[in-house]
């Protein structure tokens, strides 16, 4: 519908968001307290790309972190977020607990935040790419029925990689980058711990290799 209805775009995304969100999730599951999950919603929509605390969360919405956690599993379950934890081998300088969390659909995100600027005009452009690709590349593993196992690297430090497949003994690891201007290389802290990787850089130039599905 967002397609196919143009100059209705925003409309049909917000019809979208509060039918799936407030209508069918909030009345179907009972929930309690609708206001706090709408509210968990938008904070977790200004954080995609970013390291997600369960205990952050709970103070600033003011619940405990069962609760939290029990909305996330929710969210999970009903396709409008979903969860990437991070990858460590026990190196000292590894962050081991910490996850993601991205959104199915850069469309109800950007609802929940009220923006829908056009990428020439986002700040967040970064954040919506990393979106798009991580959630494309879900449905390409369960499509083609992937058996590859996902993750994000990060240290204390501040290095990072955005998504590392372990597939078959390798590790093949993606920086996002909108612009293929940009230059990256793999975080020595990687380089130095680990063998047997492969690197790429995707950026709006080569993401199709990167998403296309070999049937």
């Amino acid at each position: 519908d967002v397609i196919t209805q143009s100059g209705e775009e925003i409309d049909v995304l917000k019809e979208l968001a509060n039918s799936y969100l407030f209508k069918d999730i909030l009345k179907s599951q009972g929930i309690n307290k609708p206001e706090v999950l709408v509210k968990l919603l938008s904070a977790l929509a200004y954080q995609i790309g970013n390291e997600v605390s369960v205990n952050e969360l709970s103070n600033s919405l003011k619940i405990d972190n069962k609760t939290v956690e029990k909305y996330i599993y929710l969210l999970e379950e009903s396709f409008v977020i979903f969860r990437l934890n991070a990858f460590s081998r026990n190196h000292r300088k590894e962050l081991s607990k910490s996850k993601k969390i991205y959104f199915h659909d850069n469309g109800i995100r950007n609802t929940l935040i009220s923006n829908f600027a056009g990428i020439e005009n986002r700040q967040d452009l970064g954040e919506l790419w990393e979106n798009y690709l991580m959630s494309e590349k879900i449905k390409k593993h369960s499509y083609s029925g992937d058996y590859s196992k996902l993750y994000f690297w990060r240290t204390k430090d501040q290095q990072e990689i955005d998504l590392i497949e372990e597939r078959d003994g390798t590790l093949h690891c993606f920086e996002f980058k909108w612009s293929p201007m940009k230059k990256v290389n793999i975080p020595r802290g990687f380089s130095n711990s680990y063998e047997n990787f492969e690197f790429s850089v995707i950026t709006k130039d080569n993401y199709d290799d990167f998403l296309r599905l070999d049937f």
